[in-house]
């Protein structure tokens, strides 16, 4: 855990993959002028052969030129510009905007940035305003003076960082950590992760993070609370059920786990864009396109259909449009579990809300109902927001009142 707390190359890391990506970018043109060519050819027979031949070598080469100075231009300004930030001392992942950014681009290629061991993924830690706390007796002593029995584990969304629940504070008298501390007396924990990951890698790294707190944390640990925001809802449940099929210490302690618009039955854009990356993937003029959308992280995918396992991805093709069923995960047995779903629409039966739902997902979705599926969470474990938005359940005045009640 000691390396991932510092982070040297976050600039010169975020500028090599910048110019990378325009170098890609230049590939994907020279895919798309190749195809277009290609068929033009093909219409103009043997006689359009020797023509063919020089565009091809020409074009070739030019395209070839292009991408080899976007990389030499990258790796110039991206050395030019972390020895300035290491002047300067800066560090993006500590700060809301910076750590923002990061999230972002780990959410959409996080998987990809773990693969080559980049200094802009994310690696799961507990971080205290914004800097990784490693979970160490000395350490946790340092970052949590006040340290209770009770931890409430918050865990963000898609592309989010722990700063996301700051998202109204000031409108609402403060987060949900820091008002459930006052009123509770509860000891928050923010948890970053890199959302690009499998949702059952990052759970499994939950599992472990947990079970390191257990050991480390100052004093006796009596009682744990897990809040997700959406994908962190997901986390959570893997979590679990990792947990409790390796006899985690931590998981025992568990007494209620909360999603907050978490996609449990998929999420509606994710599965249009599997559809949509195949249909454009079937003409080489528009291929480059869909080989955009194929790109797109692992922890992504697993919001098709809110897999939270490893036997829902290993060994599969992840193009595929018939994907195999999802692996059906129990609710962890002696917790109370809870959900918050939301929609546009004050009521949820409204045809509008029905289609929209929070603007990212469904009703049904975070309620646990599938047409073929369906999470046994308790009626009186469940709420429903209306007349308001994904985003807004970080930090929402009626949702805070029932994470009071649940969790009191």
């Amino acid at each position: 855990m000691n390396e991932i707390a510092r982070r040297p190359d976050e600039v010169r890391g975020l500028s090599d993959l910048a110019f990378r990506e325009l170098s890609g970018f230049m590939g994907g043109i020279g895919s798309i002028h190749r195809g277009i060519a290609g068929r033009v050819f093909s219409s103009t027979g043997p006689a359009g052969a020797p023509v063919r031949l020089a565009h091809d070598a020409i074009s070739a080469g030019v395209y070839a030129g292009l991408r080899g100075g976007s990389a030499l231009l990258g790796r110039g300004a991206g050395e030019a510009l972390a020895r300035r930030a290491r002047a300067e001392g800066r560090e993006l992942s500590t700060t809301p905007r910076g750590s923002a950014l990061l999230a972002a681009v780990n959410g959409l290629m996080g998987d990809v940035l773990e693969r080559e061991e980049s200094d802009l993924q994310e690696p799961m830690a507990v971080r205290v305003s914004g800097h990784v706390v490693t979970p160490g007796r000395r350490a946790l002593d340092r970052a949590f003076p006040g340290a209770t029995p009770y931890l409430v584990v918050f865990l963000h969304g898609l592309m989010e960082t722990e700063f996301a629940w700051r998202l109204g504070a000031a409108e609402q008298g403060g987060t949900y950590a820091s008002r459930l501390a006052e009123n509770l007396g509860c000891t928050p924990v923010d948890v970053r992760y890199n959302t690009g990951r499998h949702i059952s890698e990052n759970g499994r790294s939950l599992s472990d993070l947990l079970e390191a707190l257990v050991e480390a944390w100052p004093g006796e640990m009596e009682r744990i609370a897990l809040v997700g925001h959406s994908m962190g809802g997901l986390v959570a449940r893997s979590a679990c059920h990792y947990a409790r099929a390796g006899e985690a210490r931590w998981a025992g302690r568990v007494r209620h786990v909360v999603s907050l618009g978490s996609p449990h039955m998929g999420a509606p854009l994710e599965q249009l864009v599997h559809l949509a990356s195949a249909g454009l993937n079937a003409l080489p003029e528009i291929r480059p396109f869909g080989a955009v959308l194929r790109r797109r992280s692992a922890g992504i995918r697993d919001l098709r259909q809110g897999s939270l396992v490893d036997e829902d991805w290993r060994d599969c093709d992840p193009d595929a449009l018939r994907a195999a069923a999802v692996t059906e995960v129990p609710l962890l047995e002696g917790a109370t579990h809870c959900f918050v779903a939301a929609t546009l629409t004050r009521s949820p039966s409204h045809p509008l809300g029905r289609l929209l739902g929070d603007t990212l997902v469904l009703e049904a979705s975070a309620s646990g109902r599938g047409r073929d599926r369906k999470i046994p969470f308790g009626a009186e474990n469940g709420m429903h927001v209306g007349g308001t938005h994904h985003l807004a359940l970080l930090n929402h005045p009626e949702v805070y009142e029932r994470l009071r009640a649940w969790l009191g």
